[in-house]
């Protein structure tokens, strides 16, 4: 028998809770009251926000240095590599070490790199290439901190209410990323890029507090890196049809259904919108994501969760198929709000299965290949689109991509019956 097959698992944190089943608010008091999870909820929400403040900050300093539309090109390419190379290996470490350790390893990295700049500010040193080199530390730190985050949620709280906290997390993710370019924004516009750096450094310090009184149980991870440590985590995905039939599902919705990257064609050649307009539609995506994210937190999570990930891709190819046909402004705001909104209740069901049917000894890897999944399928999805679109036209790629997107649904569902009947328990 494999090591995988012997282990177990999960169990519930030892915080004190009350046996009956919660639901609606009474899940949302009930984990609020649970203080290993506020104090994650802290650090994650100051992370988050750091997070976001940096990536807007990096892209306007970027395009100050260079005034090029190519080297913001280049800031994604280094951020994609960044990520790619080192999300598997990062679930392993994550397996193989103390992952609270991690998480403040992770999250103090950005924080040096920002004092690095404002070092190189002051001196005036600052280059192109410093920035690309500070993208490139953070998304390896970013990569460890994802597969750490996710690990850890499930040993903060009760497993009768980890969908709750769940949802609160994501909510708290919608409202970070709002947040961080909003307020980077305002401290490069009354103090500069130095202000927008040091907000980010104490944000992190925030963050890095947060994590002080965070109490896990001992994570056993042998302390050392393993090739074949990563192709247990494969083997272990491999080897369980829904997992994977989750994880193939999102990939492919994201690949052929995301519309993101034709937004500016679509508002001025197909709806002849001002800007305006374009800024309202950019944002009714994140706008209807952060909607549900919220109802989420207060509504009873449906315990068939197999099925509401199918309906909710079903949705999210359906309103794809309505804003890509859609010549009128504010029905496409509808309908790309309803792409967010359906995206968000997906990622919910996706990670609860995840992270509940995944051993403690091997969530950070699993983690990392569904890391691996997104960011393929978010690279990956802009370039279909834009290819489809310059061969064929904008209304036919997003128009195609929505349809294709149910028709994965339709073969997911065929082949992966176990995801049809799927229920968390």
């Amino acid at each position: 028998m494999s090591s995988v097959e012997t282990l177990t698992p999960p169990s519930e944190p030892s915080e004190p809770h009350t046996s009956r089943a919660h639901t609606g608010r009474g899940e949302l008091l009930a984990v609020l009251r649970v203080s290993s999870f506020r104090d994650y909820t802290i650090s994650r929400s100051a992370t988050g926000v750091a997070t976001s403040l940096l990536q807007s900050l990096i892209l306007w300093q970027v395009f100050a240095i260079s005034n090029s539309s190519l080297s913001l090109g280049i800031v994604g390419l280094v951020a994609f590599i960044s990520a790619f190379v080192s999300s598997l290996i990062g679930g392993v470490v994550v397996d193989s070490y103390d992952r609270r350790t991690i998480l403040f390893a992770a999250q103090l990295v950005p924080g040096v790199g920002s004092l690095a700049m404002l070092a190189a500010i002051a001196s005036g040193r600052v280059s192109l290439e410093m920035v690309f080199v500070l993208v490139f530390v953070t998304g390896i730190a970013a990569s460890l901190e994802f597969p750490a985050r996710s690990a850890i949620l499930p040993d903060v709280v009760p497993r009768s209410l980890f969908t709750r906290a769940l949802t609160v997390n994501s909510a708290s993710n919608s409202l970070t990323s709002v947040t961080g370019p909003a307020l980077g924004g305002l401290l490069i516009a009354t103090g500069g890029v130095g202000a927008a750096y040091i907000g980010h450094a104490a944000l992190v310090g925030v963050g890095l507090l947060s994590l002080i009184p965070l109490r896990l149980k001992q994570h056993r991870g042998g302390g050392r890196l393993q090739l074949d440590a990563l192709r247990e985590g494969m083997g272990f995905v491999r080897a369980r049809p829904v997992l994977l039939g989750a994880m193939t599902l999102d990939m492919f919705a994201v690949l052929f259904g995301g519309a993101r990257a034709l937004l500016p064609v679509y508002a001025v050649d197909i709806l002849h919108a001002s800007a305006v307009g374009y800024g309202i539609l950019s944002a009714s995506m994140e706008a209807g994501t952060l909607v549900m994210a919220l109802l989420l937190v207060v509504w009873r999570i449906p315990r068939r969760t197999g099925p509401v990930l199918l309906v909710a891709v079903a949705v999210f190819g359906l309103a794809t198929v309505i804003f890509g046909v859609s010549t009128a402004l504010p029905l496409s705001i509808v309908a790309y709000a309803a792409v967010g909104m359906a995206d968000q209740v997906s990622m919910v069901m996706r990670q609860t299965m995840i992270q509940l049917n995944t051993p403690d000894a091997l969530r950070g890897r699993v983690t990392g290949l569904s890391s691996i999944f997104i960011s393929a399928s978010n690279e990956l999805g802009a370039l279909e689109s834009g290819l489809v679109a310059a061969a064929a036209g904008a209304v036919f790629a997003v128009v195609s991509g929505g349809l294709a997107c149910l028709i994965v649904v339709g073969l997911i569902a065929w082949r992966v019956p176990g995801l049809r009947r799927y229920a968390r328990y």
